[in-house]
């Protein structure tokens, strides 16, 4: 029987937040590190500055809005690795101060934030072995915008029996009705970076989803899938004035991704400063919020 190394691999992972996770990842987990990224030169670029740092990831092209680009990394797992140990779900956009439509915002947010990160994971969790963890990475931004939903939409979003095609209906409404001009009529939140917040309250709670499926499915097999929040951290997303380093949003991806082997939990929760936040609308939001001008 071939013996395979242990794999992680973190998606989105040329600069800010991904970059720090590798990074981390390298210095701490058992095994080999994949660094994937949309753009080859930007990636293989990250990988060098790691290099030359002493470290050993390895490069994957992986554009997540790509499903053939998609199951060539699932390919390449099965043969170099034979399944996967760590998943971490970093890659995402969002627009800021941009003077195109809210429905084109809309749909170009959630085809990259929540359904290009759905179809990787439709592809790779069959190969996630057991003890695997896999972390989604969401955003606070998700529990404002839950606030703000109509109490239908919330009633919908905290459900504990909501399905997948259910939560894919929804997000595809959200696109739908910014085209229309109807979102606010229809209860969806008002405020800035409405498709962003939206796309992740729909990662937060697939999140939630694929945990409860690996529970039924994957029984005594302990895969931990937890979705997070960095934090407000200075990426170009973030903006320079965040209090966090990439260093620090990278902590509690890291945590999650390396909980030990005979760990209970988190699963299925959402994870802010390593400490599981109730996913409820009443839920008390992070005063730096405030401070970064989202509320």
């Amino acid at each position: 029987m071939t013996s395979y190394s242990r794999v992680a691999l973190v998606t989105g992972a040329n600069r800010g937040i991904g970059l720090a996770i590798v990074r981390s990842l390298c210095q701490q987990f058992s095994g080999d590190v994949v660094l994937t990224a949309r753009d080859a030169a930007q990636g293989h670029a990250a990988v060098q500055q790691l290099q030359e740092e002493g470290l050993s990831p390895r490069f994957h092209l992986l554009d997540i809005c790509n499903r053939q680009s998609i199951r060539a990394l699932r390919d390449f797992l099965l043969k170099e690795y034979g399944g996967l140990d760590v998943l971490v779900n970093n890659a995402g956009i969002a627009f800021k101060d941009d003077p195109t439509s809210l429905h084109f915002q809309a749909e170009m947010t959630m085809k990259t934030n929540f359904s290009g990160t759905r179809d990787v994971c439709t592809e790779l969790l069959p190969l996630v072995r057991p003890q695997g963890r896999v972390v989604n990475l969401s955003s606070a931004m998700s529990l404002v915008a839950l606030k703000r939903c109509s109490p239908e939409l919330q009633q919908k979003f905290t459900s504990e029996t909501i399905t997948e095609e259910e939560l894919v209906g929804l997000m595809n409404k959200f696109v739908e009705d910014t085209k229309n001009g109807v979102h606010l009529k229809e209860g969806w939140p008002l405020g800035k970076l409405v498709p962003y917040s939206v796309s992740k309250v729909g990662l937060t709670v697939l999140s939630r989803i694929q945990a409860r499926k690996l529970s039924e499915q994957r029984t005594g097999d302990k895969i931990l899938l937890n979705s997070c929040s960095p934090g407000w951290v200075r990426t170009d997303m973030g903006g320079p004035k965040a209090l966090k380093g990439p260093e620090e949003g990278a902590e509690t991806p890291v945590y999650l991704a390396l909980l030990p082997s005979n760990a209970e939990g988190p699963h299925g929760e959402f994870v802010l400063e390593k400490n599981v936040v109730q996913w409820e609308p009443g839920v008390e939001l992070p005063p730096w919020l405030e401070v970064c001008g989202v509320l």
